[in-house]
């Protein structure tokens, strides 16, 4: 298994409310020329967690960190004009909490933070405070 130094919260930019699953994101980063979907998980408006790219696989979803890491993205972080914002449903805020309190307990020194904390990142990513919110988990 790789060394997980990080768990990285992620949004997939899509507005508030929009239908959009890991499979949307796979052909969407196969579209950029990426070797499919770069995120570990994915979490739906209805909560459900969808796998992406298998964990012993590197990510493709936070240059200089993918070979350390696990992506988590949730479906959303626009609003409806297409600007940064927190929509996580609570079922989605729920189901991302227990992926981190999982990957938390299988990889207890990961630093848990959201893309736009890592250095060289200028995006609002994942449009909510990570490293904050599951600072106690």
């Amino acid at each position: 298994m790789r060394k997980i130094n990080y768990i990285i919260i992620h949004c997939s930019a899509t507005k508030a409310g929009r239908d959009f699953h890991a499979s949307d994101i796979d052909r969407w980063h196969k579209e950029r020329g990426w070797d499919g979907i770069g995120y570990h998980q994915v979490v739906d408006l209805d909560g459900t967690v969808e796998p992406g790219r298998p964990e012993s696989k590197a990510g493709a979803h936070c240059k200089g960190h993918n070979a350390d890491s696990i992506g988590i993205c949730y479906i959303g972080g626009l609003d409806k004009n297409g600007n940064p914002a927190d929509t996580r449903t609570e079922l989605q805020k729920a189901a991302l909490a227990g992926l981190v309190a999982g990957y938390k307990s299988r990889f207890p020194n990961a630093k848990v933070v959201g893309h736009r904390d890592m250095p060289n990142v200028h995006k609002a990513c994942p449009c909510f405070n990570a490293k904050e919110e599951y600072a106690n988990i």
